[in-house]
């Protein structure tokens, strides 16, 4: 099982974050969010993988922020169509890059399955979200029983709220079939001292908790 640490704005939070050995870092470009990036990404370990988030963004804003930034995955967290995505691979395929793709999609206490349909095939993986006033870093999670119904093998990443509190459904959870397609988990804002800094010693009791009690992925 992965892990991403999502909304990372300042170079010395981000190698100190990175020494974690995450799987993901996350960054956020959307204006209207406290965590909205626009700095400089210090160099990380390879293994490490770069996510770049956008919400509704036009598709020339998006592939140059991941010719800058070498973005290996493309976090869509906005209403964009299957179109979208078609197009935006289109366009980075011609400057050559390749990102993989996440679609996210906000549940509260229900969720309309049939809505993926139409991003199979064109998306790398899902990411699951909870339905709230801003787009990510509401705070609160989503009723994870909803996954039961998931009908899908498309991979799906696990977001909205977590934070330590969480880890003992986290890891109820993973011995559901419901997590069977379940690649990673996504945590921010339960992490911070405030939006955009994350706290290390949280973070590493959270890293911890569940590796040492999870399934490997």
């Amino acid at each position: 099982m992965k892990l991403k640490i999502c909304g990372m704005k300042y170079e010395e939070n981000m190698a100190q974050v990175a020494g974690l050995h995450p799987d993901y870092l996350g960054f956020i470009f959307y204006e209207k969010s406290p965590r909205n990036f626009d700095g400089t990404i210090p160099q990380l370990p390879k293994r490490i993988k770069k996510v770049g988030v956008f919400v509704d963004a036009s598709l020339g804003f998006v592939a140059t922020q991941v010719r800058q930034y070498g973005f290996d995955v493309i976090q869509l967290h906005g209403e964009e169509s299957p179109k979208y995505c078609t197009d935006l691979k289109a366009l980075l395929q011609l400057h050559g890059l390749t990102p993989q793709l996440w679609k996210v999609f906000s549940i509260k206490d229900s969720f309309d399955f049939n809505i993926l349909q139409p991003y199979e095939g064109l998306v790398n993986a899902f990411l699951f979200d909870t339905k709230g006033k801003a787009k990510g870093g509401n705070g609160y999670v989503f009723d994870w029983s909803v996954l039961t119904d998931y009908p899908s093998t498309t991979p799906f990443i696990l977001s909205g709220g977590i934070g330590v509190e969480e880890v003992t459904a986290l890891l109820s959870f993973l011995e559901k079939p419901a997590s069977d397609y379940l690649y990673g988990i996504d945590v921010n804002s339960k992490f911070e001292d405030e939006p955009g800094i994350k706290n290390i010693e949280k973070l590493q009791q959270f890293k911890n908790l569940v590796t040492i009690n999870s399934r490997e992925g």
